[in-house]
């Protein structure tokens, strides 16, 4: 039953449609999958056999019939509350929007998948359950904070799962598990969710391809993704974006771009320098006072301390003016250009032993440097997507694509001409 897994979800979803496959079988063979491969990553944190069988019973015809997704630990579920990546649970068991629209496809949550604790962090290393790890090597970070979704589905135990971004918590994970993932435009219900970060984050798909999320994303944002052509595309590389990478990780992504057929060129954004310290300041603010009384991490607990009592009071307004700054930049360049293309990562997963990137200007902390490239999408509010772009020593890492407010659709066109470019060489 294990060929099972390793079918896309389009695919997975045609079968149970066309009675190719039981989705009893296909429950089962999931159940099976993460049992065998689990272990190695820390990916999945819970399964429930039986309400997962009961929720299949009662599955309505849907575009997800039969199909089992993985959920990230931060979403209400009717016989589990979210526990953050903490020991406890946070809120009640309940209905979040994401179970319901999950439930009104026809899907069937059949594992939820690791957390970095409280969602803050882009290694995916600090969890009251441990680390999780790359599904392309254990050895390495497998990314956060929505790790366990990128790494349950690069290493076939779901074909779809669900994560947030806060400041890359989908897409850096996609990148280190060499997988898609999207972050939607900003702005879908957040009931039943547990976190903080609530002008910074948002939820999506993460699968194997950009045909899946699509299937996955239309049900997660409650609206058609409609396909249209992404050969046609002019493509904005920003100068500061594309600075300080691992030298193989910038070649590998330009050369991707470079087969693309898309038109590109070289912009700069006013301000962009300044994202990291507003990403960082904001995630600070909202989510700190929604932490739960959990004991953190010794050196998480310092940290946060330090850096709160620097803080001064004109923070957050100086966060704002910075966000206001970067979306009218946004809106000017998106009147030139189709997308912003840049690296979703500066290098690949870091080992779990020593989480740091070396770069040309010398070892940084994985979080800081993650951030700094991901941090724009998330104060924007602007869908941002990752698609794998390569590998360097075995070890995957992605390109990012964001486009203008509401358009997923075009992100989604763009990464399935890549996918068929890659391919097709």
């Amino acid at each position: 039953m294990s060929h099972l897994q390793d079918l896309g979800l389009r695919q997975q979803a045609a079968g149970v449609s066309d009675g190719s496959i039981d989705p009893a079988e296909l429950l089962r063979a999931t159940l099976e999958r993460i049992e065998e491969r689990n272990p190695a990553l820390n990916a999945v944190v819970a399964t429930f056999p039986e309400e997962s069988e009961r929720m299949l019973a009662q599955a309505p015809e849907g575009p997800l019939h039969g199909v089992p997704i993985g959920i990230k630990d931060m979403f209400q579920l009717p016989w589990r509350g979210p526990r953050d990546g903490t020991e406890n649970e946070h809120l009640p068991p309940g209905e979040s929007y994401i179970y319901r629209r999950l439930r009104d496809a026809g899907a069937v949550i059949a594992g939820v998948t690791h957390t970095h604790w409280n969602g803050g962090g882009s290694t995916g290393l600090q969890a009251a359950y441990g680390p999780v790890h790359s599904a392309a090597d254990p050895g390495h970070c497998g990314g956060g904070s929505s790790g366990g979704s990128g790494s349950s589905v690069g290493a076939s135990m779901f074909a779809g799962a669900i994560g947030t971004d806060g400041g890359g918590s989908i897409r850096i994970p996609a990148a280190y598990n060499g997988i898609f993932g999207l972050k939607h435009t900003f702005g879908l219900p957040i009931d039943g969710y547990t976190h903080g970060y609530l002008s910074l984050v948002e939820a999506g798909p993460m699968c194997r391809s950009a045909s899946d999320a699509r299937l996955l994303g239309e049900v997660i944002a409650g609206r058609s993704l409609e396909a249209g052509d992404g050969s046609k595309l002019r493509v904005g590389l920003p100068r500061f974006f594309w600075e300080d990478l691992d030298p193989e990780v910038e070649r590998g992504c330009r050369s991707l771009l470079d087969r693309s057929g898309w038109d590109l060129r070289a912009v700069d954004i006013e301000g962009a320098e300044l994202s990291l310290m507003a990403t960082v300041l904001l995630l600070t603010l909202e989510g700190v006072p929604s932490m739960h009384g959990d004991e953190p991490p010794d050196l998480v607990t310092e940290a946060l301390v330090k850096y709160l009592m620097l803080l001064p009071a004109r923070a957050m307004p100086r966060a704002d003016r910075i966000r206001s700054l970067l979306r009218r930049e946004a809106a000017r360049l998106f009147g030139e250009v189709d997308l912003l293309v840049w690296p979703t990562v500066p290098g690949p997963p870091p080992p779990v032993e020593n989480p740091m990137v070396e770069l040309p200007s010398g070892p940084h902390p994985a979080d800081e440097v993650n951030v700094r490239l991901n941090g724009f999408g998330n104060l924007t509010g602007l869908p941002a997507a990752s698609i794998p772009a390569g590998e360097k020593d075995g070890l995957p890492y992605g390109l990012m694509l964001q486009a203008a407010w509401g358009e997923d659709a075009r992100i989604l066109d763009a990464g399935e001409h890549l996918e068929a470019v890659d391919a097709y060489l």
